[in-house]
């Protein structure tokens, strides 16, 4: 079984930047198609990065491209979301997704989740 935990969240004012880590463990971490999703208060779960496994592509939801970065370390099992240019839009949970089916952008393709990290920004 796949287990994703997430760090590096928490409160942050507008402009700033945070980087959040994904540790994985108990699966082939660099077979799988990895990413991020977020959730906002009264919202869905938003499509945010998506990465394939040997980094050559990167996919990103139109609300954060140019913004944020998504890169993995298939020797760590590690992956990483890099936060620039935060905005009070950008105020949600963050979870890590693992074994990303096609589309990577639905939530329903994902089969692995890690339980959240709470990025605040305050204006």
């Amino acid at each position: 079984q796949v287990q994703l935990v997430e760090s590096g969240g928490g409160w942050v004012q507008a402009g700033d930047s945070l980087r959040l880590s994904c540790a994985a463990s108990g699966g082939s971490f660099s077979s799988y198609i990895m990413g991020w999703f977020r959730q906002a208060p009264g919202k869905g779960r938003e499509f945010v990065a998506a990465i394939s496994r040997i980094e050559s592509n990167t996919f990103y939801g139109e609300s954060v491209k140019g913004r944020f970065t998504i890169s993995r370390d298939n020797a760590e099992n590690t992956l990483f979301l890099q936060m620039n240019s935060l905005t009070p839009e950008d105020t949600a949970v963050y979870y890590c997704a693992g074994g990303i089916l096609s589309p990577v952008q639905d939530p329903s393709s994902v089969r692995y989740w890690g339980k959240g990290t709470l990025v605040t920004v305050s204006s």
